[in-house]
């Protein structure tokens, strides 16, 4: 399973999220799950915020659910709570590669 992440996050509180984030995917591998990659965007006229883009793959949907429901995860909540102001998630599949090798 892949799933994408959209976090917008406060500039002040980066170092709680960096904390947040590192915990997060050491709870993730305990589920088989991995952060695949990261994309940092600066979205337009929002000097306070950024985005920072997951792309995260789980090997079920059954792993991402137990993740979710971790208790390991609440232990660190509060960073997340302090640093994100907003989450979206996608759910998706392997798609074409466009002839990229």
């Amino acid at each position: 399973m892949i799933l994408i992440a959209i976090l917008t996050v406060r500039k002040e509180a980066q170092e709680k999220f960096r904390a947040f984030e590192a915990h997060a995917a050491a709870v993730m591998k305990m589920h088989g799950g991995r952060i695949e990659r990261t994309i940092v965007v600066a979205p337009d006229g929002s000097p306070d915020v950024f985005r920072e883009i997951h792309v995260v793959t789980f090997p079920s949907a059954q792993a991402f659910a137990e993740y979710r429901n971790d208790p390991r995860l609440g232990q660190v909540a509060h960073l997340r709570e302090d640093s994100v102001l907003n989450t979206e998630i996608f759910l998706g599949e392997e798609g074409p590669t466009y002839g990229a090798s």
